[in-house]
């Protein structure tokens, strides 16, 4: 892992040039062993001001989509080639596992990919003017309009692809941006706007600042030259942009609590395998993993009994290993913040099945069965490798307890039957709802996002695309003269 591919970029990105100076510098270590991958600049006022800048000028002249096509293509084919040493810096700086790693690397190429494609089909419509009353003689379209500058705030836990569901699809709408990473993790950013300069995106088009959101992230909201802002994290960060950016464009992934319903006519097997794969994949650290097993009462011990034997394979471990599955917590705070939440569960009667350890930042796969829907463990986002099980009798106990959450970003139903599979379809309040899949499934061309305090608005390529722009109207009278 000592070889990165930020090695010949070590710093930030304004207006087409590298820069290794700033305000200050940070550290980047490996959660798995705390070993110093890189020292990094972080951006002061000056910085961050020349990066808006850039991408207020860079705004004034949009790319013609043929480019933005080009550029998107080019930029895909260099990650694709170097995808293995991309795949080397998500697991040195996140820690995920390098089989995941390496499929994260596989799904930024597609995302961007598909990025170019949608980028040729922005098209407006036509307005039927002539349906109206005396608006016989108007004709009328809308042409899709780039709304402006993007500021990007990607967060740790897909160092890489996140930034895809923000950036190039902020290019692919003609929108330049402005990228700030997360703390722990800009060496895949780093790799990335690296690969877009070497496709030849023109200088402000895409600039790049490192730092802290208490000083970095805080001028960029407040800048008034961003037309939009794409973010990912928590419910308190994203409360404080839409108060501090106010009425302009936000689109808001936050928080979740996935429930994963399994009816008594599901296949077990399958909803066990595919519930402690959402569960545990990058150690929990996913905003669809699965957190609830809401299983029905008939079946709840059988149903256990085979998802227990699931995790019981599960290997923990170095996440440069083939072998692992489960790697550590991205830091010690979010471990200790594991383990107490797990404390709280047992201490309010849930039991520990399986699972339960810590040593330092690693957390083994744990099952809380006897949950109440009401404990702190199923309605709050633990964002950690446990599963909290809990039962009901009719469908619509069911439906509360999987509603019973302020959040509702995805949610999963394993069952047998298509007109159950509709119907809590329908009753559950989640952006989205798989079925006989768990709810960490995603592809990258789906609308993705949820409601309640899980967030606003849509990402997944095509739509994303729409939240940069702007429809502009444009009508002719095409009365003859008399």
């Amino acid at each position: 892992m000592s070889t990165l591919v930020t090695e010949t970029r070590p710093g930030l990105y304004v207006d087409g040039e590298w820069s290794a100076r700033g305000a200050g510098t940070e550290e980047v270590r490996s959660p798995w062993d705390g070993a110093l991958l890189a020292t990094v600049p972080t951006a002061g006022p000056e910085e961050v001001e020349r990066a808006v800048a850039a991408a207020a000028r860079a705004a004034r002249d949009p790319l013609p989509p043929f480019r933005r096509y080009e550029i998107l293509s080019a930029t895909a084919a260099i990650i694709e080639e170097r995808g293995e040493e991309h795949a080397r810096t998500i697991v040195a700086e996140s820690a995920k596992p390098i089989r995941d790693a390496r499929g994260e690397v596989a799904r930024a190429v597609q995302t961007i990919r598909l990025c170019a494609e949608e980028a040729k089909r922005l098209a407006g419509e036509t307005v039927p003017f002539d349906a109206t009353r005396g608006a016989e003689s108007k004709f009328g379209f809308t042409m899709l309009m780039p709304a402006g500058p993007v500021c990007a705030i990607t967060p740790f836990n897909a160092p890489l692809n996140q930034i895809n569901h923000k950036v190039p699809t902020a290019l692919a709408a003609g929108c330049p941006a402005v990228l700030k990473p997360a703390e722990a993790t800009p060496l895949s950013a780093i790799a990335l706007v690296e690969a877009f300069e070497q496709a030849g995106l023109p200088p402000g088009h895409l600039n790049l600042l490192l730092g802290p959101g208490e000083t970095v992230g805080e001028q960029l909201l407040n800048d008034e030259r961003f037309a939009a802002y794409s973010f990912t994290g928590s419910v308190a960060v994203g409360r404080h942009i839409r108060r501090t950016v106010g009425l302009r464009k936000t689109l808001l992934e936050l928080g979740n609590s996935a429930a994963n319903i399994v009816h008594s006519d599901a296949d077990l097997d399958r909803a066990a395998a595919a519930i402690a794969k959402s569960a545990y994949a990058y150690a929990g650290q996913l905003c669809i993993s699965a957190q609830r097993a809401i299983v029905q009462e008939d079946v709840a011990e059988e149903f256990v009994a085979r998802l227990l034997a699931r995790v019981g394979e599960l290997r923990v471990g170095d996440p440069t290993s083939e072998d692992t599955d489960v790697g550590p917590m991205i830091d010690d705070a979010a471990a200790a913040r594991a383990e107490a939440a797990i404390a709280g569960a047992v201490a309010g009667g849930a039991r520990v099945a399986i699972g339960g350890n810590r040593d330092g930042r690693l957390f083994e796969p744990t099952v809380l069965v006897g949950v109440d829907p009401t404990m702190g463990i199923a309605c709050d986002e633990a964002f950690a490798p446990v599963l909290a099980v809990m039962t009901y009798a009719t469908l619509e106990e069911a439906c509360e307890i999987a509603n019973a959450t302020r959040y509702g970003l995805q949610a999963a139903v394993f069952t047998e039957r298509i007109d159950t599979a509709f119907h809590l379809a329908r009753r559950v309040e989640f952006g989205g709802v798989m079925v006989n899949e768990g709810s960490q499934f995603r592809v990258d061309q789906m609308p993705f996002g949820g409601v309640k305090e899980s967030g606003v608005g849509r990402e997944g390529v095509r739509y994303a695309i729409e939240e940069f722009t702007e429809p502009r109207l444009v009508a002719f009278d095409l009365r003859r003269p008399e």
